[in-house]
């Protein structure tokens, strides 16, 4: 037992004295917990890289570039056949479900039936692509399982234009919740979208009538999977379910 300065018994620590540092103890951590887990990024950037709480960058660069918005997309204003039939993209809905076992990372990947995937065995969580603009293409397996949470994965061609490019990236900043944007090699399409067993595939990119297509399509099969879209809370920023003012006027 320590001594005071007069030689006399210092008093210890009292039990209710080791009850508030546990208590305390316990509170900031759990406020870290909360700061991590709640709300994401909390600077997500342009990119609106939602990690940790939709899943993980995998190491996939975030796409950092400032879109360019020059159409106006509208939830349910008009027919998306007529859309996609315009711009010339091809709808497939109701395609085989694959199944949606979880894979371990270096496990061996079903070679799947549609390009890109659609369904299928995928990566186990918490290592599903978290939502976000990438400037690379994430694993087709860590994709599929944001697929199974109702997300949208829009996909273009890297030889895609950059004008192109950005004006893609312009859609998605208005309709970024729940969402993914990256290029991918591996399609023989200019732009695609993937939702849980739909597809639409555009051949040629045809500016704003493509873009109308994308949305139009996107905002029918948001959330249209077998697990909930908003099991990752929280949902924040507009959906293609509900787009942002900037994506409801032309620029």
């Amino acid at each position: 037992m320590s001594q005071n300065e007069d030689g006399s018994e210092a008093a210890g620590p009292t039990p209710a004295g080791y009850v508030v540092g546990a208590l305390l103890a316990i509170a900031i951590v759990a406020g870290i917990y909360f700061a991590l887990t709640a709300g994401g990024n909390e600077d997500p950037g342009v990119a609106h890289i939602a990690t940790p709480s939709s899943g993980d960058t995998n190491g996939v660069m975030p796409d950092e570039r400032a879109g360019v918005t020059t159409a106006a997309f509208k939830s349910g204003g008009e027919d998306t056949a007529a859309l996609a039939k315009a711009a010339g993209c091809r709808i497939e809905g109701d395609l085989e479900d694959e199944g949606n076992d979880h894979l371990q990372r270096g496990d061996e990947v079903p070679e799947y039936k549609t390009v890109p995937p659609t369904s299928g065995a995928h990566i186990g969580p918490p290592l599903q692509q978290a939502d976000g603009a990438y400037i690379a293409s994430p694993a087709p397996e860590d994709v599929v399982h944001s697929l199974e949470h109702g997300r949208i994965a829009v996909q273009y061609s890297p030889d895609l234009p950059e004008e192109s490019q950005l004006e893609l990236k312009g859609m998605y900043d208005s309709a970024f919740s729940a969402a993914l944007l990256f290029p991918n090699s591996d399609m023989p399409y200019a732009v695609a979208a993937t939702a849980w067993t739909a597809l639409i595939a555009c051949p040629e990119y045809q500016g704003d009538r493509t873009l109308k297509a994308i949305a139009a399509w996107a905002a029918e099969n948001f959330g249209q999977a077998p697990e909930p879209v908003d099991i990752f809370p929280p949902l924040t920023g507009p959906s293609f379910a509900e787009p942002g003012e900037s994506a409801q006027e032309a620029r």
